[in-house]
């Protein structure tokens, strides 16, 4: 989510069906946290708890726009692409409908592809797109980061891209 699935998206809209009236969503242009809680009032953190943790919104996530075929091209030109994600602590739901929404996406083939991990610093590989700006764990990683843009992370220096960009930066 935040790469491949559309987790703006999908909480913008959550949350305007569920509170829109009373506090609408805050535009992605705006948010400034990689973690959404953050980016909202205090007295609204259990609403917005609520929503990601739902049954059902990790698994109907829209695809990113060309997120889906760019995977596709990249394992047509012989790459090893695996799909590296943290779960959520509130884990009952996500984790198994971010499985769900990648066999929906991507096929049943591509579910052995999906690494779960709290630190992604123990995975190998040569590059690793991720949207959170600021990747630690209990090692030095073996692979390049790549912030993958979002409003967010536009603080964070180093290579970004987006789908369109793909081809020149990977």
């Amino acid at each position: 989510d935040g790469v491949l699935a559309d987790f703006e998206k999908g909480f913008h809209d959550a949350w305007n069906a569920r509170l829109g009236e009373t506090y609408p969503a805050l535009p992605l242009d705006q948010r400034r946290s990689f973690y959404v809680r953050d980016d909202y009032p205090d007295i609204y953190r259990k609403d917005v708890e609520a929503i990601y943790t739902a049954p059902g919104f990790f698994r109907d996530l829209p695809a990113i726009p060309g997120a889906v075929s760019a995977v596709k091209a990249l394992l047509e030109h012989g790459h090893d692409v695996r799909i590296c994600t943290s779960p959520l602590n509130q884990y009952r739901y996500c984790l198994a409908e971010k499985y769900e929404w990648l066999e929906q996406h991507l096929g049943s083939d591509f579910v052995h592809r999906m690494i779960v991990t709290k630190d992604k610093t123990v995975v190998y590989g040569d590059v690793l797109v991720d949207d959170k700006p600021d990747i630690t764990g209990t090692r030095q990683p073996d692979w390049q980061h790549i912030i993958f843009d979002q409003p967010y992370n536009r603080h964070a220096s180093g290579p970004r891209m987006t789908w369109e960009n793909w081809k020149t930066i990977l």
